[in-house]
């Protein structure tokens, strides 16, 4: 016996290899604001000289990371009940 073959939409399809090549290109570009962007001489461009600058960004990324987790870890937890409970 054969089991009927399942396709996805071809608009299923085009929205996830959107949003995994938008999480790409979002790592990717955070990972240049925050590594690469140091490692490149001064430059004319405000926006490289604010990166290269930035003093303050490791001041803030563990306390502000805290809260965000907590929100995270709670919506897991809420989704988690309500598909047991669906």
């Amino acid at each position: 016996m054969k089991l009927p073959r399942t396709t996805t939409a071809t608009g299923e399809s085009f929205w996830g290899y959107f949003f995994v090549i938008i999480g790409f290109v979002s790592f990717f570009g955070f990972v240049f604001a925050v590594i690469a962007s140091t490692l490149f001489p001064l430059s004319q461009n405000p926006l490289n000289q604010g990166l290269k600058n930035d003093r303050y960004y490791y001041c803030f990324l563990v306390p502000l990371t805290i809260p965000v987790i907590t929100v995270a870890v709670y919506f897991h937890w809420l989704s988690m009940k309500l598909f047991k409970h669906a």
